[in-house]
Parts: C-alpha cells; sequence; structure tokens
C-alpha cells in the first residue's frame, strides 16, 4: 500500500500510566484519541476525556473505565496489548482480509471495513478534522484545514488495487484535492459529467468515485459509489455528515440525487 500512514497509529514506544516515567505526550494523546472515539459508540462507558498528552487521575480513570467496559482487570495503565485493543478498528479497517473477485468489489468491500470500524474525527486543541482516522487517510496531517474526504477515497482506492498487486497511482496521483483529481479525469477521459449522467446513467458503476462540482472545475467533496438505484446513488463518504457536509466529522454511507445535484463521476475502469 502507498497509504500506510496508519501503522504509525497502531503503536506507542512503552507502557504509559498516570505519571509514569516513561511517559510520552504524544503517546498519551493516541490513547486519549482512542478513549475518545471508543465514547462515540459506546456512549455509557464513560471513557471520554481531554486529549492534551498528560495521564493524569482523569485519563486513568477512563483507562479503567475502558478496562471495565471490556471485562478486563482495571489498572489504569496501558501496555502494548491494551493499546493493541483501543485502536483495533482502525488495524481492522486497513488490514482485514479481502475476499472480492474484483477490483470493484473489492472497492465497496474495503469501504464497508471502513464504514462499519466507525472512522470519527475529533476536535484537539480547538482543531476540527483531528485524530488518528484523519492522519491516516492524511498520511500524517491533520487539523481544521485539512478536508479529508479525498484522502479517504484515496485511501480505499489504494487498499483495493494493492489486493490485486496495482498501484492506484497508474489512475490517479496521490493528492487530498478532489480538483486535482477531477482534472486528471478530465485530461484521461475518465471524468463523466453529470449533465452526460443524467442522460446515461448507466455510466454509474459501483466502485466508481463522484466529484461534487461547485462550478466546471472547482469540485469540493467526493466519495465512493455503492450502487446506482433510479435517480439516486447510494455511497460511502469521509468527512460528511447528516447533511452531507463536504466538512463533516465521519465516515457515513448516503444517498444522494445525482439528477438534482451536480455529481461528475471518476471511473475505476482501468483498474477494473
Amino acid at each position: 500500500m502507498i497509504k500506510d500512514w496508519y501503522k504509525k497509529e497502531l503503536s506507542i514506544s512503552s507502557l504509559q500510566k498516570r505519571n509514569g516515567s516513561t511517559n510520552r505526550k504524544k503517546d498519551v494523546m493516541k490513547i486519549q484519541s482512542w478513549l475518545n472515539l471508543y465514547s462515540i459508540g459506546n456512549p455509557l462507558s464513560s471513557t471520554a476525556t481531554g486529549i492534551d498528552g498528560d495521564f493524569g487521575p482523569a485519563t486513568e480513570k477512563a483507562v479503567k473505565n475502558f478496562q471495565k467496559a471490556e471485562g478486563m482487570n482495571q489498572t489504569g495503565t496501558v501496555s502494548h496489548a491494551l493499546f493493541a485493543k483501543l485502536c483495533n478498528p482502525l488495524r481492522e479497517a486497513f488490514e482485514q482480509p479481502l475476499s472480492g473477485s474484483s477490483f470493484r468489489e473489492l472497492v465497496l468491500e474495503v469501504a464497508e471495513n471502513h464504514l462499519k470500524n466507525q472512522p470519527y474525527e475529533l476536535i484537539i486543541k480547538g482543531q476540527s478534522n483531528s485524530g488518528p482516522w484523519v492522519r491516516s487517510y492524511m498520511d500524517g496531517n491533520d487539523g481544521s484545514p485539512w478536508f479529508w474526504c479525498m484522502g479517504f477515497a484515496q485511501a480505499i482506492v489504494d487498499q483495493a488495487a494493492s489486493a490485486i498487486d496495482k498501484r492506484f497511482t497508474g489512475l490517479m496521483p496521490k493528492t487530498y484535492s478532489c480538483d486535482t483529481v477531477g482534472t486528471t479525469g478530465l485530461n484521461k477521459g475518465l471524468l463523466t459529467r453529470y449533465q452526460t449522467l443524467r442522460r446515461q446513467p448507466e455510466r454509474i458503476e459501483p466502485g466508481d468515485i463522484f466529484l461534487l462540482q461547485k462550478s466546471r472545475f472547482d469540485w469540493v467533496h467526493t466519495g465512493i459509489i455503492t450502487r446506482r438505484i433510479g435517480d439516486i446513488i447510494e455511497t460511502i463518504e469521509g468527512n460528511t455528515n447528516n447533511e452531507g457536509s463536504r466538512n463533516g466529522i465521519a465516515v457515513m454511507k448516503r444517498v444522494r440525487n445525482y439528477r438534482k445535484s451536480k455529481i461528475d463521476v471518476f471511473s475505476v475502469a482501468p483498474l477494473a
């Protein structure tokens, strides 16, 4: 895989504990981030806590609450094994063995794997678009300016391409920009404009990438198309929310009406 930053999010340097002599601020922030992410899917767990790199009594109690929720001894310390359990959703999303028999099937399978592991962004030091999921999609970058919808889409395509020993950069350049991918699609004859798609909807295929057009050469959001039903496409998108925002909070499964939105489609046919 080309986009393999996620591996750096799967480990800490040493055991971390309250006022520990081997504590590292970055490692503690990783732990605090995963405790907060766990609380999103388990709201009764009481694991949400500040993300400041200080392993104090609040972080210790949040760790104990996580251990209690998972049926473990409540030590309040984070070993390598415990951290592996905290960040297991990320490992599952990126390393789950795949079974798809075609590239398009693999794209959908990978996207579903990520979705079910609940990728969310966090707010850290006042910055949205932060946390381990965002850094994994954005090659270590995070913070408010780093809209991550294209980083997510390319991570999915990269993972699927790697499963068949291909490189997604043969399809499009590695980028975080919807405009770069849209322009590449035009130059390669792989981007179909929304006007054509409304006349020829059969050109929309599962595994393709949609690009939401703001103006003719300006695209503001992207995601993976999972299927087309009548006037509707179903999608899996990063950095979105219930309103379909291009700067939301999570990976979500959505429906969009391609006849009412300016949705262009980038075909992944060269890898299929």
